[in-house]
């Protein structure tokens, strides 16, 4: 018997309480204070009634390099983006990050969780990425946590001994497209599949046995 509030849906008792958020963020170089936000991609995970996660609710957005922001040619070629191309439909950083994280702020109140944490392949990038956007734009409410994060490279290298996304995914069995790969939704869905797998399989071992299904199995 556990002191779990049963007011709250069961992931809230999962992670201490944190909503598992998977995010990938495409961008115009590696420093965060100066360099361009391109692409941002969320994907919120849900537990169903067997105490699985999966994948819920997702969001994506084409970003506007905010006013100033350095973009490096390598990065575009790496990931392909056309920033100049008027068909992204791109947006303000400020809306793809308000509207994200009210998505995420929805989710909250709607499992009881308290916070939101990252959870991203290499996820310390794009953890530090979001919260220097965040800052710039003067968002005060950031629902995820500042510094803790789920990073399914360090994952993946803990259940397959493969760090890189394709190939870790390979070795779970979760299909991957090269061809695809690099494009902020495509990674984030991957990486999505990639950490609801490695966390459900650990359940399967009997590594957390604690789950409850509570009001939501009713």
């Amino acid at each position: 018997m556990n002191d779990r509030d049963v007011s709250k849906a069961p992931i809230a008792s999962r992670f201490r309480g944190y909503l598992p958020v998977v995010i990938d963020l495409e961008t115009g170089g590696f420093n965060p204070d100066t360099d361009a936000l391109l692409e941002l991609a969320a994907v919120i995970l849900e537990m169903d009634t067997e105490g699985r996660l999966v994948p819920g609710e997702r969001i994506f957005f084409n970003v506007d390099p905010f006013p100033g922001a350095n973009v490096e040619p390598a990065s575009l070629e790496f990931t392909g983006i056309d920033i100049d191309n008027p068909l992204r439909g791109a947006v303000h950083e400020a809306k793809a990050l308000r509207d994200t994280f009210k998505m995420v702020r929805r989710e909250l109140r709607a499992t009881g969780c308290q916070r939101a944490i990252v959870v991203a392949h290499n996820a310390s990038f794009d953890q530090r990425f979001l919260c220097q956007a965040a800052d710039r734009n003067e968002i005060k409410r950031n629902p995820f946590h500042p510094f803790s994060c789920f990073d399914t490279a360090t994952l993946g290298g803990l259940a397959y001994g493969q760090t890189v996304l394709a190939r870790a995914c390979a070795a779970a069995g979760i299909p991957f497209d090269a061809a695809e790969a690099h494009s902020a939704l495509y990674d984030c869905d991957r990486s999505a599949d990639l950490f609801c797998n490695i966390v459900n399989r650990w359940l399967e071992l009997g590594g957390w046995q604690d789950f409850n299904p509570g009001p939501q199995a009713t």
